[in-house]
């Protein structure tokens, strides 16, 4: 049976991944969180993570964020997976619902991983219908997610922002900015971060991703992986600057999967990812054209002694250059022929 909740929207903040190890402190302390976001798989049946869920949806606003329908699949979508995230959206009446640009069926059969498509017409028709199917039965837009890659298709005939681009002219649908995903898809593959961001339809996109990743050692190569196990690092908050200056503020996601923390740890990325959307919203507010005649003196005192937002001094660190020039990696491609 669906849930009536009061009517709340997902700010333009930080929120957090709920994890079932951070359930009974969310319960019992209630701390501020801007929102929260759940894997739709975990709460496709009934359990007291279920029970919990509809506690926490009655104080904060929710995402619900799917991993195994397969948009990718050439034979469509399994119908009763379809069924299940359509009893989950309609049980918890989600402020936003999420999926991944990948395939995970073949088969019949549930591979364990978010694997890359080919990014061509044929797999564009076939991601399209997929997600028209999925919008018309959850009756709302959903939000396609960018995938972190380690290789990619020789015979690709557009770049993934394209094809999400084109996804979104194509279905209306929205977009989920992973920043992570695209720092490590930029490095392991040999693309510049910053233009693909660039080139994405900045309206289409309603929720941004962060997460930690780790650094593997491969011969003479570094590769990285999408592990969910960290802090976000500091070229990544670069990156995550670079989009929200360039799109403004969006609701933003600390995702947290392996090695999970506390929820202290949890919260305290969230409130960094806040102060940087703030201070990046204090940089590049117009400044007003007319300067009324009372300001003017105390505009000359604030020019002889500029103040520095506590917050800057703490980025102060996080620039582009410091550890990537321009968020371009000139690595070897590594090709799928």
């Amino acid at each position: 049976m669906s849930g009536t909740f009061p009517p709340l929207a997902i700010p333009n903040a930080a929120g957090i991944g709920l994890r079932s190890a951070h359930i009974a402190g969310m319960l019992s302390k209630r701390p501020s969180a801007g929102w929260l976001e759940v894997h739709a798989e975990n709460y496709m049946g009934n359990s007291a993570a279920v029970d919990a869920l509809e506690t926490l949806r009655e104080i904060y606003p929710l995402s619900v964020h799917g991993v195994g329908l397969s948009l990718g699949s050439a034979g469509g979508l399994d119908p009763d997976h379809l069924e299940r995230l359509r009893r989950v959206c309609e049980r918890f009446q989600p402020d936003l619902v999420s999926e991944h640009l990948a395939w995970s069926v073949a088969d019949g059969a549930y591979l364990n991983d978010l694997l890359p498509l080919r990014y061509d017409e044929t797999a564009l028709a076939i991601v399209a219908r997929n997600v028209d199917h999925l919008q018309m039965t959850l009756k709302r837009q959903v939000l396609i997610e960018n995938l972190s890659a380690y290789i990619a298709f020789a015979d690709s005939t557009m770049t993934e922002g394209e094809f999400l681009a084109a996804l979104v002219r194509h279905t209306g649908c929205g977009l989920l900015l992973d920043v992570n995903n695209v720092y490590v898809s930029a490095h392991n593959l040999g693309f510049d971060a910053t233009a693909f961001i660039d080139k994405l339809p900045a309206d289409a996109i309603g929720e941004i991703h962060l997460a930690g990743h780790a650094v593997n050692e491969v011969g003479e190569d570094t590769v990285l992986i999408d592990d969910h196990g960290s802090r976000v690092p500091p070229a990544v908050w670069s990156l995550y600057t670079a989009a929200i200056e360039k799109l403004g503020r969006r609701p933003t996601l600390i995702e947290w999967d392996s090695d999970v923390p506390p929820l202290d740890v949890l919260l305290g990325e969230a409130m960094w990812a806040d102060m940087l959307a703030q201070l990046v919203e204090f940089r590049v507010r117009p400044r007003p054209t007319r300067i009324p005649a009372t300001r003017s003196m105390a505009l000359k005192n604030e020019a002889a002694h500029p103040v520095r937002m506590p917050v800057l001094a703490a980025f102060e660190t996080i620039k582009p250059n410091r550890h990537v020039q321009d968020y371009q990696f000139r690595r070897n491609n590594h090709a799928l022929a």
